[in-house]
């Protein structure tokens, strides 16, 4: 006997996958501050920003992305670079604030071998995990557990990204 367990917003990004034209990555910055709160944009810098992953493993799933479009990490200039790991760093301060995490995995899926979702455009993940934050859920029915809304992660984490250099003003 097989068990059906409904997940419906998976669909979502199915289909998204055959509609995109053009990167949502280098989308996001340049949709401007009245479009972040849609597109979980957390903090624009010159060089990178963060979002939260809209697919995520756990709250608080964060991406930080170079502005620039490129694959590959060595293709990023000193300042791109620079920009991106400051802005992983913080943000990793950040989430240990807002979140207070047990743990934290940290890691870029590199190609579409190495399990990158978007794999044109560079982007590292920071996962924020605590023990026994993954119940057999996983492992059995493939599934996970997200206890917190993205629109509610949105609202938590944005104010802490307010002491970053970055976008300033209030929240759209």
């Amino acid at each position: 006997m097989t068990d059906t367990l409904w997940a419906p917003w998976r669909m979502e990004y199915i289909l998204s996958l055959k509609d995109r034209s053009g990167c949502i990555f280098c989308a996001f910055p340049e949709r401007g501050p009245e479009h972040f709160r849609e597109d979980l944009v957390l903090l624009v810098q010159p060089h990178a920003f963060v979002c939260l992953n809209r697919y995520p493993f756990a709250p608080g799933h964060l991406l930080i992305v170079p502005r620039r479009h490129v694959a590959k990490l060595e293709d990023l200039k000193d300042e791109e670079y620079d920009g991106l790991m400051r802005l992983l760093r913080d943000s990793l301060r950040v989430l240990e604030g807002a979140s207070h995490p047990e743990g934290m995995n940290v890691g870029m899926n590199l190609g579409r071998a190495g399990g990158a979702g978007i794999a044109d455009h560079l982007h590292a993940h920071v996962v924020p995990r605590w023990n026994g934050d993954n119940s057999f859920m996983p492992v059995l029915a493939n599934t996970r557990i997200i206890p917190e809304h993205l629109e509610a992660s949105w609202k938590r984490l944005r104010p802490a990204f307010e002491p970053l250099p970055g976008m300033k003003g209030p929240l759209p």
